[in-house]
């Protein structure tokens, strides 16, 4: 059973609102849906794979009640899906509160030197378009009620060997993390809060996935885990995002960050010292889309 309690989050935190999480039928995407349903949104699953998305359906609506979770159908850079995608969501709850752009395909993270352009084409149609789409289908609606929540899960501004992500992967990524800090200038004041949260070290490794694996990234761990971020943990930082959206507008942020901030009760909290300070020189640059606006303040 799907249950963050012990974070300090209060279930039904997030009751009545109503969330489309794209790629959504696994890993943190999943991880994403729990944890808003737990908190009382509405959920709809996004992805292309329907006997996935069932499973993550089923999974939300034992734990949280029936017309919990709908799932549709979706490639998320095609035009046609993303308006029937509004149209099934709204058809079945109403209205859409809260946008999680989400889907990504790890398979796409391949050198720009050798790989084919259509492998780069389609990491911008999944990553870069496909957020452009999303937030033109339901961002206005928001606007016009002076309420919303839109949120980019980015990753570094460029590749850098040892972490996850490729030179095309992490390209189509930062281009969507700009569109998405531009929209925080477009809507401010309006009511609606955009941010971007990078769910860095969330999951697992999936070899068959990525192009280039080396020994440290299968060995990854994170301070205060004994290894990967867990998926519950990074649902509920995105919940605690929600929850201070006005205050994160125009941030991008560190999975990890938001976790010390709200007193994630980590595993190993004799290792949160070392985090995030243990960067290397390059990390800076790299993620500097991790850390756009005001970020945390100092203790």
């Amino acid at each position: 059973m799907f249950d963050i309690s012990n974070t300090g989050l209060q279930k039904g935190s997030l009751a009545g609102e109503v969330a489309v999480i794209t790629g959504s039928t696994s890993n943190v995407g999943k991880g994403y849906a729990q944890a808003l349903a737990w908190a009382g949104a509405k959920v709809v699953i996004v992805g292309r794979n329907a006997k996935r998305g069932a499973e993550v359906v089923d999974t939300i609506n034992a734990e949280n009640g029936p017309d919990t979770a709908i799932f549709v159908a979706t490639d998320v850079s095609s035009a046609e899906d993303i308006a029937n995608l509004k149209e099934q969501a709204i058809a079945k709850f109403g209205k859409v509160d809260i946008l999680l752009n989400n889907a990504m395909d790890l398979s796409l993270n391949g050198p720009i030197l050798g790989s084919p352009i259509e492998e780069l084409d389609r990491a911008y149609a999944i990553s870069a378009r496909a957020v452009m789409l999303a937030v033109n289908a339901f961002v206005p609606d928001m606007v016009k009620r002076g309420h919303g929540t839109v949120c980019f899960s980015t990753t570094q501004f460029h590749y850098v060997p040892g972490m996850l992500g490729g030179s095309i992967y992490a390209a189509s990524k930062a281009a969507a993390t700009s569109a998405i800090m531009s929209l925080a200038n477009e809507v401010k004041g309006t009511g609606v809060n955009v941010f971007c949260l990078a769910p860095a070290g969330v999951g697992a490794i999936n070899p068959d996935s990525q192009k280039e694996i080396t020994e440290e990234m299968l060995a990854m761990k994170m301070p205060g885990f004994p290894g990967l971020i867990p998926a519950d943990a990074s649902g509920a930082g995105m919940v605690w995002m929600i929850l201070h959206g006005a205050e994160m507008h125009g941030t991008g942020t560190m999975i990890g960050d938001v976790l010390v901030a709200m007193k994630y009760p980590f595993p190993c909290p004799e290792t949160i010292m070392n985090f995030p300070k243990n960067y290397t020189p390059e990390m800076p640059l790299t993620l500097m889309f991790c850390y756009m606006g005001h970020g945390f303040p100092e203790e």
